[in-house]
């Protein structure tokens, strides 16, 4: 079972969502939050595999209980997804940037929640890569002035560079597989690799840290 915590200040959309999900035969809602600060207290109390966060709440918001949750020890395997009204929302790079696994529009129809808790629950990529991907490059752009790329990108071999290129650019490891022509199993390997040699948790830090470093460039065509 996908055990989720669904933190929002908006009562009818957490009763949204927890009928929603709850009625899925492998999700299982185990606590509601009507802000932040409950979130992460919910999140300590029950050890969710996901976390449904809003990013807009009264006291403290949901980069700030983000940030909070994945700082926790014991709380590696737990994925944030966060809820974003994408057109008036700056926040969704901050979401990221603290650890963020993903994120959702809160317009998005019910067969996509289920679907983004799986994923995420399963430690995938970041969700719907055209919209996170437009968002990435758009945030990373307005950031940087002069990218510096970490010294640990050099401990990297040339095909997990490649490997997180493609990632950066929201291929799943099928869709890299295909590119580089060799199996998932290898491109599962190289994946591997590229977070424990960058220190990385998932895929969402792996695109901020190429976007951040220059290694990706807004616009640029990854053929």
């Amino acid at each position: 079972m996908i055990k989720v915590v669904i933190a929002d200040d908006q009562t009818i959309v957490r009763a949204g969502f927890a009928a929603l999900l709850g009625a899925q035969a492998d999700i299982t809602v185990v606590g509601e939050a009507g802000d932040g600060r409950e979130a992460v207290q919910l999140a300590m109390a029950q050890r969710p595999d996901v976390v449904v966060m809003d990013i807009r709440m009264p006291g403290m918001d949901g980069i700030e209980a983000t940030r909070r949750i994945l700082a926790q020890p014991g709380m590696e395997a737990l994925r944030v997804l966060v809820l974003t009204t994408f057109d008036i929302d700056e926040y969704v790079y901050d979401a990221l940037a603290v650890g963020a696994s993903g994120f959702l529009l809160k317009d998005a129809t019910a067969e996509e929640l289920v679907s983004a808790v799986r994923v995420v629950a399963r430690g995938d990529a970041l969700l719907a890569p055209q919209v996170t991907g437009r968002l990435v490059r758009e945030f990373a752009k307005q950031r940087r002035s002069r990218p510096q790329a970490p010294p640990a990108l050099g401990s990297l071999t040339a095909r997990e560079n490649e490997v997180l290129v493609l990632m950066a650019g929201g291929l799943s490891n099928a869709e890299i597989a295909a590119r580089l022509v060799v199996s998932e199993h290898t491109v599962k390997t190289h994946v591997a690799r590229v977070f424990t040699k960058l220190g990385l948790r998932d895929r969402a830090q792996a695109v901020m840290l190429a976007y951040e470093s220059g290694l990706v460039v807004p616009g640029e065509s990854l053929s």
